[in-house]
């Protein structure tokens, strides 16, 4: 298995001026690892990049808890940026309606999806408020890593071909798995096969996934061998040059 301790405090600039520890909290960052993977001050110019896509339900967030660089995952980004008081959720508000919100005020998420995965323009309309606002927060947590001097960062973006991102990164790694295996998992999350299905439509096939990437990860064997896939891919000298 990855052993590179990946700790969960971090230094604190950010989106404008300072990103605190405790925006890290919320966002689901896995912030810096022990010093073998940092950079001397002459290097910090060099960190290099991955992004890290795949289908839903696929392995995407297991890769990045073993992926042991620092680390931010978009859907917790994604969830950050609409919480309460957040420019997004009045945006949200007025564009699908206040039967978005329950009670205390807060989204109603399963609602706001079956509203969107139901209609290709309330999708995009809905991504038009979102990935600008996520797309600062990633671009954000890789300026603070770079001036840290990490060597390597990652982001977890399962849309980063749909959105346009791949170009802002060195390299590609793709997770996958079976379309049996991706159903089996998503049933037990209690999805339904039409939302399976819509969901998968809401994307590019994985298969275009996995051919633009420069690296695949399979995740239908244990941990173990996740690990050491990505371990395999990390420890190549000419990884993401």
């Amino acid at each position: 298995m990855l052993n590179r301790n990946v700790a969960n405090n971090f230094p604190s600039p950010g989106l404008s001026a300072t990103l605190s520890p405790s925006d890290g909290e919320r966002d689901g960052v896995r912030g810096f690892p022990p010093f073998k993977v940092f950079a001397t001050l002459s290097e910090v110019r060099t960190m290099k990049t991955i992004a890290v896509t795949g289908g839903v339900g696929m392995g995407k967030s297991t890769t990045a808890n073993l992926i042991g660089v620092p680390v931010v995952d978009t859907d917790d980004l994604a969830r950050a940026v609409v919480e309460p008081g957040q420019p997004a959720l009045g945006e949200i508000v007025a564009a699908f309606g206040k039967e978005m919100l329950d009670g205390e005020g807060r989204l109603r998420r399963e609602e706001l999806a079956r509203v969107v995965f139901a209609d290709a323009e309330k999708r995009k309309q809905l991504e038009a408020i979102l990935h600008p606002r996520i797309a600062e927060r990633w671009r954000a947590y890789l300026r603070v890593w770079r001036e840290a001097g990490a060597r390597e960062a990652a982001v977890v973006i399962p849309l980063l071909y749909e959105a346009g991102y791949e170009a802002e990164f060195d390299t590609v790694i793709c997770v996958a798995c079976s379309a049996a295996a991706q159903r089996e998992r998503l049933r037990a999350r209690g999805w339904s096969d039409d939302e399976i299905a819509r969901r998968n439509a809401a994307q590019l096939p994985v298969e275009t996934k996995l051919a633009r990437a420069r690296y695949v990860i399979w995740t239908e064997a244990d941990l173990e061998t996740h690990a050491r896939q990505l371990e395999r891919i990390l420890n190549q000298g000419e990884t993401i040059k």
